[in-house]
């Protein structure tokens, strides 16, 4: 399923959704309710106290009487009093219900996120996720922790407020609520567009978040072609789309604004004409023309104020289509629904007639071979073989297109996912840190591991002497993906990491290829020490690593055209001897290789 389609569906539906979420704050939210109910309530009992006011008080000229003033305006402070507790509780207990909602669909978005698969994320742009995550949840968060709360509120200030029109004046109701059916129907045809416009803006942003991403993830590539103009100049396109969209909904909320101002005040101004009229006549006392006119200017508000909810909503509409749309991605690599229990592997490893497609293209076909457990086994071939697929199916990255590939006879995929991936220990060609300390990096292998484990670790991978010469030690941040270390550092450090995880299991994809001499040595010996009883899957790059393997898979157009060791195979004369004498022996210098070598 393709995200951010250009038209997708917008189902008003989706924000219902969002109260599955609200179910486990469901008295938080019944009491916000209740507060809500009493707070505007008793907002609708002080115009009817004031027009009696004015009736029984302000008219009476000359009167030295203000016993029943003094009462009312009595009665007033303790109602405005009440009205604000019970606001400030309902706006507390159901902006906590907003938030916690938000907080349960952030984790719930995120969760699901690191369950779909490297295709998945290798078709959509970081940046676009990312923003789905911060932008469009926090476009959420706005009505699930405000408008909610005047939703409720505003809802109940009308209903009352109507009731108590018809009941003071039956003819001016009809005068103004005349007027409603014009306002909503300027709502639905306005919002509707808002709606579509809205989304329009949360892509616009998306696309300037990934574009800005990736310049930033790159900013070394960026600075050293000096391309800062070129990047400017494609954010900038994103940025202005989103301007423009933004520029055209504000304009839309405009016209909506004023069309509800003018339509509310116009009504009232009938009402003042009319009423006044009929005063005049002795059909009506001023107290219930000032009573009518205040419910009136509540009915106005709170329509106005329902009006800019509605707007809220749309907005979050268009959010919480992209969030949703996320949501019910499904990953394609489904668990089985009777997983076979996995403690610990032995590590023999079998591809049975494995085939394997990426973008409409055969990386595999028909591949064979057995790895008994405990070999170390290089993988070699030209560029686009397939090396990097082959190791990536263990894990199940991705999952085969056809064939199996089994952990001790047994199926990969008739393993939960996490037993299997706790198997399996990777060094990948690109070292990622995360951007704690050394040894939350190194942790990362195993969470409860203790600080001797740790060491430990460091230790057989060549760290702790490093490590130890900064002033934290295993304290040092190292900065977003490790920037702050060296790359023999940071290969160093994941593969203390791969050490305390203690796979079955290894995966080495070119893992010293980028490394000088000094490094590569440090961390050769690292490695040795790391396959030492281990299956290992070892992405050849350097000619230590080829020769000392176990054994050795040449690849080719999908298929595995050679095995066997080095001497064996520099022996036979085929693409093994043609590559290693192109790519490995400038590694020799003077060391000529034989065909015993």
């Amino acid at each position: 399923m393709a995200l951010s389609s250009p038209r997708p569906q917008r189902d008003p539906r989706q924000l219902a959704r969002l109260l599955v979420y609200a179910r486990p704050y469901r008295t938080l939210f019944v009491l916000g309710v209740l507060a809500t109910l009493l707070s505007s309530g008793l907002g609708l009992v002080f115009p009817r106290l004031f027009g009696t006011l004015i009736d029984a008080s302000f008219l009476k000229v000359g009167s030295s009487d203000t016993a029943q003033l003094d009462r009312t305006v009595l009665m007033l402070l303790g109602i405005f009093a009440l009205s604000a507790c019970f606001g400030a509780a309902q706006t507390y207990l159901l902006s906590r219900v907003g938030a916690s909602v938000v907080a349960d669909l952030r984790r719930s978005l995120f969760s699901h996120l690191l369950t779909l698969s490297p295709r998945f994320f290798g078709d959509h742009k970081t940046g676009d996720l990312t923003s789905r995550l911060t932008s469009d949840v926090g476009t959420v968060q706005t009505v699930t922790s405000t408008a909610l709360a005047q939703l409720f509120s505003q809802a109940v200030t009308l209903i009352g407020s109507v009731a108590l029109l018809v009941i003071t004046s039956a003819r001016l109701s009809l005068l103004t609520l005349a007027v409603i059916p014009l306002v909503i129907g300027t709502a639905f045809t306005i919002g509707g567009r808002i709606r579509k416009v809205s989304r329009e803006v949360q892509d616009a942003v998306a696309r300037a978040n990934a574009d800005a991403d990736e310049a930033i993830s790159g900013v070394r590539v960026v600075q050293s072609f000096t391309a800062e103009a070129l990047e400017r100049g494609r954010y900038d396109v994103g940025v202005r789309a989103a301007f423009q969209a933004a520029l055209k909904r504000a304009g839309l909320q405009a016209v909506m604004s004023g069309s509800m101002t003018f339509l509310t005040f116009g009504a009232l101004a009938l009402v003042l004409w009319y009423g006044g009229r009929q005063v005049m006549a002795g059909a009506m006392t001023p107290g219930n023309l000032v009573t009518f006119l205040f419910y009136a200017v509540q009915v106005g508000g709170t329509v106005a104020g329902l009006t800019g909810v509605f707007n809220q909503f749309q907005e979050a509409l268009g959010a919480s289509s992209r969030i949703f749309e996320l949501l019910d991605e499904k990953s394609d690599l489904p668990e089985s629904p009777a997983p076979r229990p996995l403690a610990q592997a032995r590590g023999e490893v079998d591809f049975v007639d494995v085939a394997f497609d990426y973008g409409g293209s055969a990386v595999f076909s028909g591949l064979n071979f057995h790895v008994p457990a405990g070999q170390v086994v290089a993988l070699v071939g030209p560029s686009g073989a397939g090396k990097t697929s082959l190791v990536n199916l263990i894990p199940r990255f991705w999952d085969v297109s056809g064939g199996q590939i089994r952990l001790d006879g047994v199926d990969v995929r008739d393993y939960r996912l996490s037993d299997l991936r706790r198997q399996i220990g990777l060094v990948p060609q690109e070292t990622l840190l995360f951007s704690g300390t050394i040894r939350e990096n190194i942790l990362y292998g195993r969470p409860d591991a203790s600080a001797q484990e740790v060491e430990a670790a460091a230790r057989a991978a060549n760290a702790h002497g490093f490590i130890s010469e900064f002033e934290k030690g295993y304290d040092t941040v190292v900065g977003e993906r490790g920037v702050k270390l060296s790359g023999g550092q940071r290969q160093r450090i994941a593969i203390a990491r791969a050490v305390l995880k203690n796979p079955r299991i290894l995966i080495l994809d070119e893992a010293t290829s980028a490394l000088d001499n000094e490094s590569e040595a440090l961390v050769q010996t690292a490695l040795e020490h790391l396959m030492t009883g281990r299956t290992s899957f070892v992405i050849a790059h350097r000619l230590s690593t080829v020769r000392h393997a176990d054994r050795i898979l040449v690849l080719d157009r999908g298929q595995t055209v050679e095995d066997g060791t080095h001497a064996e195979l520099y022996a036979a004369s085929g693409l093994y001897r043609e590559l290693y004498d192109l790519q490995f022996r400038a590694q020799e210098g003077e060391d000529q290789p034989s065909q015993n070598a």
